[in-house]
């Protein structure tokens, strides 16, 4: 009880500190609070009461208070304040899940004007408008709302404003350009629903609180015969689809930035875009992932993003295999060791433990990627890659079709590469040179697939022709054996390489 009275005391006095300081002077202070044994050695404490503490403050937004379950359980009606439920939530490093309270007013008692302090975008999501004409509706709009906060605030991606601070501008009508201000955001999330009869049209709108303008609006119809599971359906294409709009836009900004101003953050984004988009792919990527590093060497995200620059260039690019096998897992251990739980952490992981032939580790690694956030573009993106090549296609199909479904803006290239290992394992020919052909930028090392696929068919002039293509590609490409042996070595099962190497040896490539 003492410890929460002296905490919301403390935040209380800091406000009154905040209150005549220029921004740049504001101290904001994060608070969390756990009931749990202590182990004093001399002036050091150890122990999960401590890591509990220590987690919740690391999750709170500047100038709130986080309460675990167990200490909420024991002050509940001895604080004259309310709380707010936040439900249970893993914690990094912590084995079971906690429940989480959050004093009510917080971050409002120590802010006087929140303030972004992070790189990553900020949003926030206002109440959907409940615009039918039944009051009853409230309850779904309120749950759409609150489903998206919950859903968005799984990208570790982006800074997600939470409900108590979003929900005070329920029933109003506020310019968007000062919400953003008064909540410390770039990006807003706002819709309505309107139901009539046995339908509802739910529309959402992203828009840039600097310029109040749109900058993504969806509208969705839908019949309301599984109300829930028409909830569901569309927090997910909304939540899939916001995440991928915000990164592409930070990725224009940190190409734009002068090099002298760079951050770590902007190095990474520079050379996620760099590897897959410039002439000098790799090597342009890992200059600036190695900045990203050395700017920050317990940067998890650019450790990851090393592993995957690595994991590509063994097939697609033509690297020494056992040198960036080695690179790739040393990064991806690297990036698990700081960050285990972190979603793109373990997408990067389970593509370099794929490439390298370690199967067990990359389907661990891809399954816990889509676990931690299943609205994930790029988890669901490693999990379909992982179970192509152990023998599951099917299942990595529509693995695809889902990822398709939560972000169907992004760009398809790597998608649809992944897609043509798939229907060549099912012998589904046809549809390999079918993907290809609807592809006006295909990647050298495809054309030796696409020689393959049309050997398989007896179509053995189309598939001279693709190997002609191979070797008339500008930039790197592999070496027609390297790529194969690369390949083989990220199957799982012998049915499927014998498959595969059929197709190269019909089209008189080395195997």
């Amino acid at each position: 009880v003492h410890a929460v009275q002296c905490a919301i005391e403390l935040q209380a006095g800091m406000a009154a500190a905040n209150s005549d300081q220029p921004e740049e002077r504001l101290i904001v202070l994060r608070i969390g609070v756990n009931l749990g044994d202590v182990i004093v050695e001399g002036s050091d404490l150890y122990g999960d009461g401590v890591n509990i503490a220590a987690r919740l403050e690391s999750i709170a937004e500047p100038g709130s208070i986080l309460v675990s379950g167990t200490a909420h359980d024991h002050i509940r009606n001895k604080v004259q304040v309310d709380f707010d439920d936040l439900g249970t939530q893993t914690l990094k490093n912590i084995a079971e899940p906690v429940r989480i309270y959050r004093v009510a007013g917080t971050p409002a008692v120590a802010v006087v004007t929140p303030r972004v302090t992070a790189e990553k975008p900020a949003i926030a999501v206002l109440p959907f408008v409940n615009m039918s004409s039944d009051p009853e509706q409230e309850y779904f709009a309120d749950g759409m709302t609150e489903d998206i906060i919950t859903e968005l605030s799984r990208f570790k991606s982006l800074l997600v404003i939470a409900r108590n601070s979003s929900f005070y501008y329920k029933g109003r009508s506020p310019r968007i350009q000062d919400v953003g201000r008064e909540l410390g955001v770039r990006w807003i999330v706002e819709g309505s629903v309107r139901k009539a009869g046995n339908w509802v049209r739910i529309t959402a709108q992203l828009i840039d609180a600097a310029t109040g303008a749109h900058v993504w609006a969806e509208r969705y119809d839908r019949t309301l015969d599984a109300i829930f599971e028409v909830q569901d359906e569309v927090v997910q294409a909304i939540v899939g689809t916001i995440p991928g709009q915000l990164g592409r836009i930070a990725v224009e900004h940190a190409r734009r930035r002068l090099p002298a101003n760079l951050t770590a953050f902007d190095h990474l984004l520079r050379g996620r875009w760099a590897l897959f988009h410039s002439t000098d792919g790799l090597q342009s990527a890992l200059v600036h992932l190695e900045k990203a590093i050395e700017a920050d060497p317990n940067y998890a995200a650019a450790h990851a993003q090393i592993a995957t620059a690595f994991a590509y260039g063994i097939y697609a690019l033509g690297l020494e295999p056992k040198i960036a096998m080695e690179r790739a897992c040393h990064h991806a251990a690297r990036a698990v060791a700081l960050d285990g739980g972190d979603t793109e952490v373990n997408a990067a992981a389970a593509s370099a433990y794929i490439t390298s032939g370690m199967h067990e580790l990359a389907d661990l690694h891809s399954a816990r990627a889509t676990a931690s956030n299943p609205n994930d573009a790029l988890a669901l993106f490693s999990r379909g890659f992982v179970l192509a090549h152990l023998g599951r296609p099917s299942e990595a199909i529509e693995i695809f079709s889902q990822m398709q479904r939560i972000d169907p803006l992004a760009p398809d290239d790597a998608r649809s590469e992944v897609l043509c290992d798939c229907h060549f394992m099912l012998g589904e020919y046809e549809t390999v040179i079918g993907i290809l052909r609807h592809r006006h930028d295909v990647p050298a090392y495809m054309r030796l697939i696409e020689a393959a696929a049309y050997a398989q068919l007896g179509r053995i002039e189309e598939s001279k022709a693709a190997v002609a293509a191979f070797h008339r590609s500008p930039g790197p490409k592999p070496n027609p054996k390297t790529m194969i042996a690369s390949q083989m070595r990220m199957i799982a099962h012998q049915e499927d390489r014998e498959r595969w190497l059929e197709g190269y040896r019909k089209a008189g490539l080395p195997v």
